[in-house]
C-alpha cells in the first residue's frame, strides 16, 4: 500500500470524500459499488465491488457451456475486467480491462450485434470483433455483459441474441439471490 500524501475530514454524517484524482486513476465512478475492508492496524480499505466477479465459477461454467453450444467463443466482464471466457485463450485476456467502446455500448443497456464494417473489440487484448453483447442488469443495476466472439465474417442471428440474452438473465437472476 503507497500513501498519496492527501489528508480529508469526515463530516458529520461520516461521509469522506475520494479524491477526483485518486477516483479517476481508479476508475472510480459515480454511483460504483465500494467493498469495505479493515485491518487490525486501524486501516481501512476500499475496492471496487464487482458482484459478478463473485460468481467467477459459475461464470466460467456458462461461458463453457455456451461457447460448446454454439462453438463461438464467449467471454464475461463485469463493468471494468474480463472475468471469465470460452473457447479463447483464457491466460491473455482474464482480469484484462475492457474497452472503453465496450464501456459505452454498456451505459445503454440493451443488446449489442456487431454492425457491417464497424468492428468493436472488447479489449486491446483480443482482436476478436464483438458478434453480440447482452448485459447482465440485476436489481437494476449495469453489472457486465455476456459476450459472443466473432471468429470469422459471420453476424449475429436470432439463435445467437437469445442465447446470450438467456445466459445474461441466468447471470443476473444468480447475482440478485
Amino acid at each position: 500500500m503507497k500513501a498519496t500524501g492527501i489528508v480529508r475530514r469526515i463530516d458529520d454524517l461520516g461521509r469522506i470524500v475520494i479524491p477526483k484524482e485518486i477516483r479517476r486513476t481508479m476508475h472510480i465512478n459515480e454511483g460504483d459499488p465500494l467493498e469495505i475492508y479493515t485491518k487490525s492496524e486501524g486501516e481501512i480499505i476500499f475496492k471496487k465491488y464487482s458482484p459478478i466477479g463473485e460468481l467467477r465459477s459459475f461464470a466460467n461454467q456458462h461461458a463453457n457451456i455456451l461457447s460448446k453450444i454454439i462453438n463461438i467463443p464467449v467471454i464475461i466482464c463485469d463493468r471494468d475486467n474480463i472475468i471469465a471466457a470460452a473457447g479463447i485463450s483464457k491466460r491473455e485476456i482474464i482480469n484484462k480491462p475492457i474497452s472503453q467502446e465496450l464501456k459505452n455500448i454498456l451505459q445503454q443497456r440493451q443488446t449489442y450485434t456487431t454492425q457491417k464494417n464497424k468492428p468493436l473489440y472488447p479489449s486491446q487484448e483480443i482482436k476478436n470483433n464483438i458478434l453480440v453483447c447482452a448485459p447482465i442488469i440485476s436489481s437494476g443495476d449495469l453489472n457486465g455483459a455476456v459476450i459472443l466472439l466473432s471468429t470469422s465474417s459471420i453476424f449475429a442471428n436470432d439463435v445467437h441474441i437469445k442465447l446470450t440474452q438467456l445466459t445474461a438473465m441466468i447471470l443476473a437472476k444468480q447475482i440478485s439471490e
